[in-house]
């Protein structure tokens, strides 16, 4: 069905889904940016926990605004699934965010897209067509075009802790797509904000730190982005199937070099424009072939 916008046009389904996911993928680069600002001076434990803890308080003024009939579930075990899937991708992200350059790091959590089709045939039954899995492998050869990984990336240490955040992000994205029948975006958000937020904050009083002021802006920012960012994942996973969308997560690297460019002069090269062009074409192709 048709998305109704404010302008009284519609937009057909996999069109939002991609939009939505392009808007996601730039708050999660957002993120990546403001945790790499802070790792110098808070502990991973402080990062993870305040993440979840702001991303919850922006989200509470809405989710009083939809009254509580939004809160009731059926499936808190998928809430919780996803939410301790989550919490583990975290750690290993951030870690290798405070190890690589910001590009690279984003680099290694784009594997998540490669895995997400494998996960959705087996557990949701879709079937990502020869073109969506062309494009997924476009997609994965732009990637390494754009940024190749090279010094620290070779460590076989921060390769396994990204491709185990990448596997871990897939099954989240997944989860969402298999939720989505009963469990609308709001309530989605809520429970993953709530449960990251209680979980998290287990290991912050032993591993505390004193903050400057940056620091607490930074986790402000953070969960602004944390909420706009999910709520923008969940919506769009919940309008089109993880097969046909999740090549869009690729648009990360493209957000996460600019941040880097302009906030910690990482070089942009004409292999990595080349990168980009291959990206963007590869979501192209995906999205195409839907809508013929």
């Amino acid at each position: 069905m048709p998305i109704k916008t404010p302008f009284n046009t519609t937009i057909k389904p996999l069109y939002a889904a991609a939009l939505l996911l392009l808007l996601a993928e730039a708050c999660f680069a957002g993120i990546g940016a403001l945790v790499k600002l802070t790792s110098a001076s808070a502990s991973e434990a402080q990062v993870v926990f305040f993440r979840n803890f702001f991303a919850l308080l922006v989200m509470l003024p809405w989710i009083i605004s939809q009254g509580v009939q939004i809160l009731k579930t059926k499936r808190w075990y998928l809430h919780l699934s996803r939410a301790t899937t989550g919490i583990i991708s975290m750690y290993c992200f951030f870690y290798v965010i405070s190890q690589l350059p910001l590009a690279q790091a984003m680099l290694v959590l784009l594997l998540s897209p490669f895995v997400v089709p494998i996960i959705a045939r087996f557990w949701l039954n879709e079937r990502p067509s020869r073109l969506t899995l062309f494009a997924i492998v476009l997609g994965f050869v732009g990637v390494f075009i754009a940024i190749p990984l090279g010094g620290q990336a070779s460590s076989l240490v921060i390769l396994l802790l990204g491709l185990l955040s990448a596997v871990l992000v897939a099954v989240t994205k997944t989860t969402i797509r298999y939720m989505s029948d009963t469990e609308p975006a709001a309530r989605t958000v809520f429970y993953f904000s709530l449960l990251t937020a209680i979980i998290s904050f287990v290991p912050v009083p032993f591993y505390w730190n004193p903050l400057p002021a940056v620091a607490w802006w930074a986790f402000v920012g953070m969960g602004v982005l944390a909420a706009v960012g999910q709520m923008a994942m969940t919506k769009a996973y919940a309008l089109a199937p993880a097969s046909d969308i999740g090549m869009w997560t690729y648009s990360s690297i493209i957000f996460a070099g600019l941040f880097g460019y302009v906030f910690w002069q990482e070089p942009v090269t004409m292999a990595w424009f080349g990168g980009v062009v291959i990206i963007f074409y590869a979501g192209y192709i995906t999205s195409r072939q839907r809508l013929l």
